[in-house]
């Protein structure tokens, strides 16, 4: 299992469509179902700070999710509306969950 963890401060101005294209990429998500992932948004206390957390089962499924065109499209109008702190990535280790993760 994969588990990759990003953060970035937007501009406040841009947090409102920052967080439509999250939801389209959700819907796009739900869309094709895939088991393999699971992908997560959180918006900070300031209203403005962001945190995704995916996780994938396989190597495959952290493609679908990095060729998905409404992630591409993400991608890019975020790094086109210069947030305040750039995405920074990190991976993770999983310790322990209280679910099952991929059924």
């Amino acid at each position: 299992m994969k588990i990759v963890k990003v953060t970035y401060i937007a501009k406040a101005e841009y947090v409102a469509q920052n967080q439509k294209n999250i939801q389209q990429v959700m819907a796009d998500l739900h869309g094709i179902n895939n088991k393999d992932i699971l992908y997560h948004c959180c918006l900070g206390a300031d209203g403005k700070s962001f945190t995704h957390t995916a996780f994938f089962k396989t190597d495959e499924a952290e493609q679908v999710l990095l060729t998905l065109p409404s992630f591409k499209s993400f991608q890019e109008q975020l790094k086109a509306s210069g947030p305040e702190t750039p995405p920074k990535q990190e991976l993770l280790t999983l310790v322990g969950t209280s679910k099952e993760l991929h059924n």
